[in-house]
Order: C-alpha cells, then structure tokens, then sequence
C-alpha cells in the first residue's frame, strides 16, 4: 500500500528555529508546509522583548507561521493570544508538551497534563476565540501516558485544526525511547486530525511511522531538520541531495542567518559570534567532528567565518 506525501512543519525548538533561521530555510531548502516559532509567555507582566520580536510580522518571510503560545492559565494564554492578534494572526498553536523542569514545575507545557480540570480552563481560550483557528502540541503525559487519554474528552470537545503528539513523557525530556503504543491508544480516540513529532531523522523514519499509523495527518520534525535541513525537500522531491550539493545550500542558509542576526544583535562581535556557533551544534555529521571542533574553538568572528570558508573544500 502507497501513502501520498504527508506535509512536514518545522517544530519550534527554543534558541534555534527563530526567525532568522525560518526564514533562510525557506529560501534556500523549503519543503515545509507551516514553520512554528518556538513559544511565548507571559511573565512578570509582560513579554520578553525577543519573543515580541521574533513572531513580528517584520521580521517574518515565512509563507505559512504559526505563533506558539505557552501558558498555565485561561488569563495567560488571553494576554499571549491578544499579542498575536495584534500582529494579525489567525492560527495559533499552544504547548502542552514542552518538558523542561523550570517551564513544567509551574504548570506549564507538559506539566499541566496530569491536571485535566487545569487543561480544561487553559483551553477556554479555544471556545472563547472561534475567528481563531487552534492546534495543540503536546506529550503522551508528563508522569505516565494515561494522563493523555483523560485529556481526550477535554480535547476532543473543543474545535482544532490538529492535535500535535510527541509520544514521550514529559519526565523523559527527549531521553529514552519513543512510546508508539501509547501513541496508538491516543490516536485510537483522538478525534482530531493527528500530526506526529519525535525522533524522525530520515525518510524511512518518516515512512516507517506513516506505514504504522495510516490516519496521520502530517509529520513535524526539529532536530532531525536541523541536523538535516533538506530532509523535507528531499522527501517531498524524492530527489537525495549530494554530500557537496547539501554542504553547498547549508552555507547558503548560514550565510542567509548569519546577515539576519548581524543586524538583529546588537552585542557586538562576540554575541553575534557565540549565537551563530549554535547553528552548526545538529550538523556535525554533516560537516565532520574536526570541523565542528575547529567553529568551536574559534574566538574571533573573521576566524570564524574562515573556518565556515574553508567547509566541504578539505
């Protein structure tokens, strides 16, 4: 049995898919249906004037984003939401995955998900705003995977565009395995459109998972885009890219970010310096451990730009 090609989003990952690189993305390797920013809060009264700035209008080129909200509560989430109805939004995306412990102790991401009464007011924001079209992202449960399937009524009484599932606990971050089974008993009364996210790095993953469960709606993919930046082209194409046709387009994207942030930081060389080395931290497969090291150890941003210079010539 043949599936038709499924449309991959970008996951948002915190200090990494900002709008820079969304942006140089889409010009020089696409293939990606909707780019989600990685998430804003609403804390001590206000927002982080990055947050503000990377899900602006001006400094998107994406044809397709979606801003991501994270919030523990129905007021929160209504102050993050008006954010981006300013800025003109009319599909939004809200975190009830993210597992780290600072964001999570207070409720937050996935450490709401054992507390349904609390999911239930949090996602009021959904029925309050019906001109706004919703998806959820969100873990099997922070504790254990049943907390899933006691959200599912919740879920599946209010109006999505789809459920996001990265089948792991919030307690596991991203250790251990992915936990398919309980992926199955979610989708088995998810009523919602299902998008799968987790550990997908190349085609076969991706066809692999969709052999599996035939229902998905589409695939979203972070770190083994990142790792990989043709990866959804290539799947979408079915054209593989060389080795030197790859280290080719991701200079072009580095070059296209590296403009964008000289711009945007205004710390000076060494700021500029120490965000654009996090750009090279998934590609290391890529580009060689020795050439990794060498953009690591480099303390100077023209020693730096030699070194991304001399990639994929020795």
């Amino acid at each position: 049995m043949t599936h038709s090609k499924l449309p991959i989003s970008l996951a948002p990952l915190q200090g990494y898919t900002e709008a820079a690189y969304r942006n140089a993305h889409q010009i020089t390797f696409g293939g990606i249906t909707e780019y989600y920013t990685p998430f804003v809060r609403y804390e001590k009264g206000g927002f982080r004037n990055k947050d503000v700035r990377d899900i602006s209008p001006s400094h998107n080129s994406t044809s397709q984003l979606v801003p991501q909200l994270l919030a523990s509560d129905l007021s929160k989430a209504e102050s993050i939401l008006a954010l981006f109805i300013d800025n003109n939004y009319k599909r939004v995306d809200i975190n009830l995955g993210c597992p780290f412990p600072m964001i999570a102790k207070k409720h937050n991401g996935s450490g709401i998900l054992p507390y349904p009464d609390e999911v239930k007011d949090l996602l009021r924001v959904v029925t309050n705003h019906p001109e706004i079209e919703f998806s959820v992202k969100m873990r099997l449960g922070w504790e254990n995977p049943d907390e899933c399937i006691a959200l599912a009524p919740i879920l599946n009484d209010i109006q999505l565009k789809h459920i996001t599932m990265h089948p792991r606990l919030g307690k596991q971050q991203y250790k251990g395995t992915v936990d398919l089974e309980g992926l199955k008993a979610f989708a088995d009364i998810c009523r919602h459109p299902l998008i799968y996210n987790g550990d997908i790095e190349t085609i076969d993953d991706i066809d692999r998972i969709h052999r599996m469960f035939p229902q998905l709606a589409g695939m979203m993919i972070g770190r083994g885009l990142l790792a990989n930046p043709a990866l959804a082209l290539e799947y979408k194409t079915d054209i593989i890219l060389t080795e030197k046709e790859k280290i080719e387009r991701v200079k072009q994207l580095h070059k296209a970010v590296y403009q964008q942030y000289e711009v945007q930081i205004e710390g000076g060389d060494a700021q500029l310096l120490n965000k654009m080395k996090t750009f090279w931290e998934y590609l290391t497969p890529l580009i060689g451990s020795k050439c990794a090291k060498r953009i690591k150890k480099a303390n100077k941003i023209e020693l730096y730009l030699s070194e991304i210079n001399h990639i994929g010539l020795v």
